[in-house]
């Protein structure tokens, strides 16, 4: 019962993800693409821990937390850049 509902999770990752990259592609100005940028990030993220759950390794999970360190900092860094023009 649980493969079930982690398999539905990992399909519903999958959606959100090809809906952000529509908008990342798409989107008609730089802000969206940054908010499109940091979804995909996130979405990585949880496929990240879905594969900690399928595969039982808790060491993944090291690795999506900083991978979600790193994204936040690059998606500030991106949003002072469009604010101020650094």
């Amino acid at each position: 019962m649980v493969e079930f509902f982690v398999y539905f999770a990992a399909t519903l990752t999958g959606v959100a993800f090809l809906l952000a990259l529509y908008r990342f592609f798409r989107g008609p100005s730089a802000a969206d693409r940054v908010v499109a940028f940091d979804v995909l990030t996130i979405v990585a993220i949880t496929g990240i821990v879905l594969v900690t759950f399928t595969e039982g390794r808790a060491i993944y999970l090291d690795v999506a937390l900083i991978y979600a360190l790193l994204s936040f900092l690059g998606v500030i860094v991106v949003a002072r850049y469009l604010e101020r023009g650094l």
